[in-house]
């Protein structure tokens, strides 16, 4: 057998694929250069830390992530929950929390944390997607507030280029051409507009792994894992959210434990260099995927590779990069990342359905942070599906030839929300001496409606009336046996 039949070549190796996937790594990496540097600005923290973060998060995931071509680097998100630990404690207990959370993740990855995605509703997915998209276009409103004008015209070239071009040809990203017309303009006709240098220094050097300065006590660990434990759950739930938005958008299915555990790997390897941790990025995942059209982890390679050979080998190029290049990336990120047909569709679908998809975008909104909407989303799908098939329970009674006996057939599925009423719904005074309860169309859930059938069952006996329960099925009548009563 010949060599090329034992080795099997990467998918990136066609020529066609390797351009698409090292140009699209290259636009990833330019548009994580500010957003690097602005998470950094939240979490009290050197811009430094953040763009180095962004590199060894970027870097590892391509090995041990399991949704190829998504992106991992620091995230608001992410910033925002450690943010406390730097502003009361330091540098060195972000460390700590980094390297915690990053273990929490591979334990909670053990424990099948990504399983519970399945109990995400459709519509907390299209709120979460759409809350993304508005907070990346809020994000960059900061950059076109009181600058100087020239940046409205140098935005609208940007964008007429990126919507134009494709049409032309899809063979250079339209981003990345946007992107090097307006460095070119700028610098060339000397305009003075804000650039990437003007947030933040860049990286100038690599840090050396090491452990944080922090004393090996149980005080540290109580101060660093509430952040830790918070740090590990929002990492997880927007990476794992995203892989599956990635999985509709390529057609394509992920490993989500594998990603997991990735995501932790990834936060351990970045705090042993100093970073503030991350998850995956939907922004720079949707550079990715949908406007560069990379499918391989090459491209998030690459973005975490180009994103160091940028910061420490050509820090003075990129810092002339002018703000409103990036500003026009992202927002033509935001309007593809919006699901407009959950727009189109809102009239027909069911208000419920419509209802939690607002709650958690207003959520998300609203407090910036994608766990808080998440929450919120789920918890109102399950309030109104519980209010919902609550309504479904159906009660109805027929009296046998001789009228000795009254038969109530109920119908549903009982649960503390449909049996509440249930002790209700029995004509207490009026039966006759013996009743039967069907319960061959429902299905008893919980204890709550053990205590209802109960209730009905003491009701009748103090009137001297016998109650059957009859047609369990063998799950019903497991947890009627087994609750004391």
């Amino acid at each position: 057998m010949s060599l090329p039949a034992l080795v099997r070549r990467p998918a990136w190796f066609a020529p066609v694929v390797l351009r698409t996937e090292v140009l699209s790594g290259l636009v990833v990496a330019l548009a994580l250069i500010p957003e690097a540097i602005a998470f950094s600005i939240i979490a009290g923290v050197d811009p430094r830390v953040g763009l180095f973060a962004s590199v060894t998060m970027a870097v590892t995931i391509a090995f041990v992530g399991g949704r190829p071509a998504m992106i991992s680097a620091a995230t608001g998100a992410v910033a925002l929950v450690v943010a406390p630990v730097v502003r009361e404690h330091g540098v060195e207990y972000l460390v700590a929390t980094v390297l915690l959370a990053g273990a929490l993740q591979i334990v909670l990855a053990l424990l099948g944390a990504a399983r519970l995605m399945r109990f995400l509703p459709r519509s907390v997915m299209v709120g979460f997607v759409n809350a993304l998209a508005v907070l990346i276009f809020v994000a960059q409103l900061p950059q076109l507030w009181d600058v100087p004008w020239l940046v409205y015209p140098l935005l609208l070239t940007g964008l007429a280029i990126m919507v134009l071009l494709p049409r032309l040809t899809t063979v250079v990203p339209a981003p990345l051409v946007a992107i090097v017309v307006l460095t070119v303009v700028t610098v060339a006709a000397h305009i003075a507009v804000p650039t990437v240098g003007d947030q933040g220094a860049l990286l100038d050097s690599v840090p050396l792994p090491g452990l944080p300065d922090v004393p090996l006590t149980w005080e540290t660990l109580r101060i660093i894992a509430p952040y830790a434990l918070g740090m590990a759950l929002v990492g997880l739930l927007e990476s794992l959210m995203t892989a599956t938005f990635v999985d509709e958008i390529t057609d394509s299915r992920s490993d989500k434990r594998r990603e997991s555990w990735g995501q932790g790997v990834a936060n351990i390897v970045t705090g042993f260099f100093g970073g503030m941790g991350g998850c995956a990025m939907i922004g720079q995942t949707m550079i990715n995927v949908r406007s560069g059209g990379a499918r391989t982890r090459l491209s998030t390679l690459l973005a975490g590779v180009f994103l160091l050979v940028l910061c420490v080998l050509l820090g003075p190029v990129v810092a002339q990069i002018p703000m409103a290049a990036l500003v026009g990336v992202m927002i033509m990120v935001s309007v593809g990342t919006f699901d407009w047909h959950s727009l189109r569709t809102l009239r027909r679908m069911p208000r419920s359905e419509s209802a939690v998809m607002l709650v958690t975008v207003v959520v998300t909104v609203a407090t910036h942070n994608l766990a808080y909407g998440v929450v919120v989303g789920v918890l109102t799908a399950t309030v109104l599906f519980a209010r919902r098939v609550a309504q479904l329970v159906e009660v109805t009674s027929e009296l046998s030839a001789d009228g000795g006996t009254r038969t109530y057939r109920i119908t549903g599925q009982l649960f503390f929300a449909s049996s509440n009423d249930l002790v209700s719904r029995f004509d207490y005074a009026g039966d006759p001496p013996s009743v039967v309860v069907d319960l061959t169309a429902a299905h008893v859930w919980d204890a709550s409606t053990v205590a209802a059938l109960d209730a009905v069952r003491s009701r009748y006996a103090a009137r001297g009336t016998e109650v059957a329960i009859a047609g369990a099925n063998e799950n019903s009548r497991t947890r009627l046996e087994a609750v004391p009563r």
